[in-house]
Parts: structure tokens; sequence; C-alpha cells
């Protein structure tokens, strides 16, 4: 009997009837008993088709790669819960979510009810569940005001996100961040203004210093120190580029420097870097094609394969894996 796959030399692929629908059994395989989408016997990883031949298929699952990576435990760690956010932020940015297959778009809003979970039960992270609803609802409006066509899917499925969309709402309107009690001490207020002055310094987001300046006095006069914009300056920029602000803006060596101004004039001309704007990322294993996340590893074949391992001696040592933002990953798939 005839069968489809992605390769013609391909055996076919097998499939399982979970909750949440049908999914792969290679992809169930790869993750732990208790529950699908939680690995627990090897290091979460996806291999990637990176260029497309004849004898390799150039295709890319999304709702594979999220639960081969683990995603939904992801969103519990709070070294890559930004990365996550980040993630889902752009999906529902230019209708892709939407345009998604069914089974991605139901991975995708799970993840979502589950950074509302997690909101709740941390109290951390608001403004990024709000960010997120935010887009959602601008999604769904926009859908609710379409003449023509109508959402990729069956009636049932977009039946099934609405019941989940409603969960979501119901978390996020649930969540009340309630202040320490007086046994904790001492309070933010109570700390003197140098300590408020190196939190502050920290801060790699723009939008997160403008929020706490309306947050507290003191904040407020901190935020508005040429140093704290000149560190995000240094952070974000290079001198290069630096110095290509100073002749937009007809900055010379000796004149005060407005360095909220430069700030914002070099974001919007090269754009804030990513690499070192989340706590965790994925990386890209040059030598398998595997995607990974760091702190955890993967089976790489460098380590596995002795000649291969000798081969990379002779060629000057293993190459360092390839740090992928969230936009750089999405580009992995067709959407």
């Amino acid at each position: 009997m005839p069968f489809y796959s992605r390769d013609w030399r391909s055996p076919g692929e097998e499939w399982v009837k979970t909750q949440d629908g049908w999914e792969k059994k290679k992809v169930l395989e790869c993750c732990g008993p208790a529950e699908p989408g939680s690995c627990s016997n090897i290091p979460p990883h996806c291999r990637i088709t990176i260029k497309c031949t004849k004898e390799i298929a150039g295709f890319n699952g999304l709702s594979e790669a999220v639960r081969r990576l683990d995603f939904m435990s992801a969103v519990r760690d709070v070294r890559r819960f930004n990365y996550i956010c980040a993630l889902l932020q752009l999906l529902m940015s230019g209708q892709k979510l939407t345009a998604l297959p069914g089974a991605a778009q139901k991975v995708l809003l799970t993840m979502l009810e589950e950074v509302a979970m997690q909101v709740s039960s941390s109290q951390q992270n608001p403004r990024a569940l709000r960010i997120l609803l935010g887009a959602l609802g601008a999604l769904c409006e926009q859908e609710r005001r379409s003449c023509w066509g109508r959402p990729l899917g069956s009636r049932a499925l977009w039946g099934h996100h609405r019941n989940t969309i409603r969960r979501i709402h119901n978390i996020a309107d649930r969540i009340r961040i309630h202040e320490p009690g007086p046994e904790v001490a001492p309070k933010l207020q109570q700390l003197p203004e140098e300590c408020i002055r190196e939190v502050l310094l920290r801060i790699s987001d723009h939008k997160d210093l403008e929020a706490s300046a309306e947050a507290w006095g003191v904040m407020a006069s901190v935020c508005s120190e040429q140093r704290i914009w000149r560190e995000l300056v240094m952070f974000h920029f290079t001198p290069s580029q630096t110095d290509c602000a100073f002749a937009k803006l007809n900055i010379q060596s000796d004149d005060k420097v407005d360095w909220r101004a430069v700030y914002h004039s070099l974001r919007k001309s090269f754009g804030l870097r990513e690499d070192f704007q989340y706590a965790e990322t994925l990386s890209l294993c040059r030598h398998c094609k595997c995607l990974f996340w760091r702190s955890l590893g993967h089976p790489c074949i460098a380590d596995e394969c002795p000649e291969y391992r000798e081969r990379l001696k002779e060629a000057g040592g293993p190459l360092a894996p390839h740090p992928i933002p969230p936009a750089a990953f999405l580009k992995f798939f067709s959407l």
C-alpha cells in the first residue's frame, strides 16, 4: 500500500493519539514518560534542515520543534522565560499565528496558557503577560472583523482555541500582585539610593527603565541620570555606531551629551542586540545542525564519534555553537 512521507526513502511516520491530538511517535519517544513535552531522558534538542538538496527535504515543523525543545518546561525556567515570551510575541504579530497549521496553533496557545499560570504562581513578569494578551486580543479582533475568508482550521479547532483563550483571560483576571508582608525586610523603598542605582544599571531594556521611573520618585530621579543611559548605550552598541549617532546629532566631543537621545537614535538606526538580552537562548550546533539549550547541552556527533573528533582536532578544534535569538529561530520554518 502506498504511503506519503517527506522523503521517498523515508519509512513514513507513525502517529499516536494523545490528549492534545495526533502526534508523531518519534517526537514522543524523545520525551519523558510523565507527559509529552517534558524531556527527562536526554537533553531536549531538535535537528534542523539548514539547506535543501535532492537527498534532504527542506522542511522543519514548528510544533515538532517546540515539543522536542521542551518549550513547556522552559516557560517555568526563569532563565528561559523571556525568550519564550519574545518568541510568542513575534508569532502573534503580523497574523503569523492564524497562518500556522492547527497543531502548531494548539501548541502555542497552550504555551501562552502556561505563561499565564507561571506569572500567576510566581507573581513575576506581569508586563510580559500583558503584552502577549494585547497582541492576542488585537489578533482576535482583526480576525473577527475579517470580511473575506476565515482562519485556517476547522470550526472544532477554533472552538478549542476559544476555550483556551477564555481560560487564559480568566487566569490573567485573577492575578493580583501582592506586596511583601511586614516581616519581609528590607523593602525596596528602604534601600539606599546607591543600591537602587546598581539595580537599574543592570536593566537592558529602556521600556523597563521608563516603567521603573513611573513606579517611584527615587527611581525616576535615578533614571534621569546620564550614567544610566550611557551604560545602556555602551551595552547595546559599538563605539563606531556611537560615533555615527554623535555625527547625526551634531554632538562634539566637548559638548554635554544627552545619552538618552543618543540611545534612542541608535536604537532606531541599528536596533538592539539580541544575543545578550536573554539569560538563556537556543544555540545551533555547527557540527550536527542541532538546536539545543546552551545550559543543557545535547548529544553531539563531535562527542559520540571518535573519527569525527579526530578530524576536528586536525582541522583546529570544534566550532563554538551559534546563538539563535527568537527572530532567527522562526526563520528555520515556513511562516
